[in-house]
């Protein structure tokens, strides 16, 4: 039940705040700061940790990223290949703000979750297949 709240939640954060930050990105072609906890963030003033978590995690591939690294340790162009469309700027700065972060970390085989990143990932395998069978409902 508390997933289905968290993933509903980050939902409507994500519909309502990364399809206005996508196009000023683009159009600015500037780099926001790293979502911090107790500081403002995209859809807090307040920056309460959970929304600086869904900042971070709603940005362009980052969800892309962890879930890809999950398989084990890789090269940046291993996986630039396993995410396909990614482009290398794009890349780099989600590695370098997932790193920053403590979601990721660089090691000798490449980059690879750290310990905050495996827990994170446990937690949004269960919305990722709650997301498969919501998405079934529209095929109908």
């Amino acid at each position: 039940m508390y997933l289905l709240a968290l993933f509903k939640i980050y939902l409507c954060y994500i519909i309502c705040s990364n399809a206005t930050f996508n196009v000023a990105l683009q159009k600015t072609k500037t780099i926001m700061a790293l979502p911090v906890p107790g500081k403002p963030v995209r859809g807090s003033k307040s920056g309460q940790p959970i929304m600086a978590l869904f900042d971070l995690l709603g940005r362009n591939w980052a969800m892309g990223i962890i879930w890809n690294l999950n398989e084990g340790a890789c090269t940046f162009r291993e996986l630039q290949h396993r995410c396909e469309t990614v482009s290398p700027t794009t890349l780099n700065i989600r590695l370098k703000e997932l790193t920053n972060a403590f979601i990721i970390e660089r090691t000798l085989e490449g980059y690879s979750l750290t310990p905050f990143g495996n827990e994170l990932f446990a937690l949004l395998q269960p919305i990722g297949k709650l997301a498969k069978s919501w998405s079934a409902k529209f095929k109908k």
